[in-house]
């Protein structure tokens, strides 16, 4: 996203037009460390307290109309903020932005209440043609990518902010608005138009002059602040253990192993097998489910080359599945080289949807696995 803001145009404009970086960027530091502030100490209370009330904000269940559930589930899975996004993906959540732009949403947004606060941008096509802070952060999900919209204040702003980590701080790009269009010259040719604002103040998609496409949003969904916190490697057991017991007080029914193709995104192993044993317990890879009872697990090596073993999946338990490994393989092309190796284990499903499943398997670990194919999703 670009850094600097200009409204040329009456104030009822529906659209933001962001340029090239004119300003200083702050770059604040933590509090054990060197902090410099380019802001007024108006912009630093009105975010500090906008953070406050974020952080209460998200405790609560986030509610979206149809058509704006249907870009949050087309969202969810994609890393990178888009740059990872498969054609399928990209497909899904063109044709969900498409659907809640001709429903146009609040009114010359701009204009509305709804769109000042801080958005956090889940989503973006074309990095490599935007800003120099889309370009270099977007798409690493490790940092979070915010921007902040005060235009109702004494001193008008619009910021974009990248979050490194709460040890490390964030950087800031801020420009007063509005900005005289004499002052950037040739930088004066981006703009960014704001084409849907949610009733709620919740979502906010808006396209750019060069064809790049933004979703925002100022409160996330559980899965969606669950994958975030996985993206950041930091308090993962936590986020895992509170996204259970929430989805558990909405009396959500018993979870069921799908079929499809699940990518392992995290897990809480700390002790190391042989590589070998590691991929026969799912410990790595990807696993494929079938409705017939039969599960794979398949891990790339190298040079095209891959491990796969097939077995059979019995449930036991409410929640719980009896797994035999027993069927092993190098696979080369067309070619296999068969592998004496066998694994026998117990899954019990913490919780799963169409998106995500959350499990304990081998040795009580803890998986957390995102689906990559698409079957059965919206």
């Amino acid at each position: 996203m670009a850094a600097a803001v200009t409204a040329a145009a009456p104030p009822n404009l529906t659209s933001l037009r962001f340029h090239g970086w004119r300003e200083k960027p702050t770059f604040s530091i933590s509090p054990t460390t060197l902090r410099f502030f380019r802001n007024s100490s108006r912009t630093k209370h009105l975010t500090q307290v906008l953070a406050l009330v974020d952080e209460q904000q998200q405790q609560q269940q986030v509610s979206f109309t149809e058509e704006e559930n249907s870009l949050v589930e087309a969202l969810i899975g994609i890393q990178g903020r888009g740059r990872s996004a498969s054609p399928q993906q990209l497909t899904d959540v063109e044709r969900a932005v498409q659907a809640l732009e001709s429903l146009q949403g609040i009114p010359d947004p701009t204009s509305s209440s709804l769109i000042e606060g801080r958005w956090q941008l889940m989503f973006t096509t074309r990095p490599g043609t935007a800003s120099p802070i889309q370009r270099t952060f977007v798409g690493v999900d490790f940092f979070s990518v915010f921007q902040e919209v005060f235009l109702r204040t004494n001193d008008p702003r619009v910021s974009n902010i990248v979050k490194f980590s709460d040890a490390i701080g964030e950087l800031k790009v801020e420009v007063p608005y509005p900005v005289p269009f004499r002052l950037l010259g040739d930088e004066a040719k981006g703009w960014l138009d704001t084409t849907y604002l949610s009733q709620s103040g919740n979502l906010r998609i808006s396209r750019g002059n060069k064809g790049t496409t933004f979703v925002l949003q100022k409160k996330t969904e559980p899965r969606q602040r669950l994958l975030s916190t996985i993206s950041t490697g930091t308090g993962i057991k936590e986020a895992i253990d509170e996204f259970i017991s929430f989805n558990e007080n909405k009396g959500i029914g018993e979870p069921e192993l799908q079929e499809g193709e699940w990518e392992m995104l995290w897990s809480s192993q700390e002790e190391t097998d042989s590589w070998l044993e590691n991929a026969a317990n799912g410990l790595m890879g990807k696993q494929i489910v079938k409705e017939n009872g039969q599960i794979k697990f398949v891990v790339d090596i190298l040079l095209g080359l891959k491990f796969s073993i097939t077995g059979t999946f019995v449930k036991s338990g409410t929640t719980t599945y009896d797994i035999t490994m027993d069927d092993a393989a190098i696979i080369g092309g067309q070619f296999g080289y068969p592998v004496e190796l066998e694994s026998k284990f117990k899954l019990e499903l913490l919780y799963s949807d169409d998106k995500i499943r959350i499990t304990r398997g081998y040795n009580k670990i803890v998986f957390v696995h995102l689906r990559t194919d698409g079957t059965g999703q919206n």
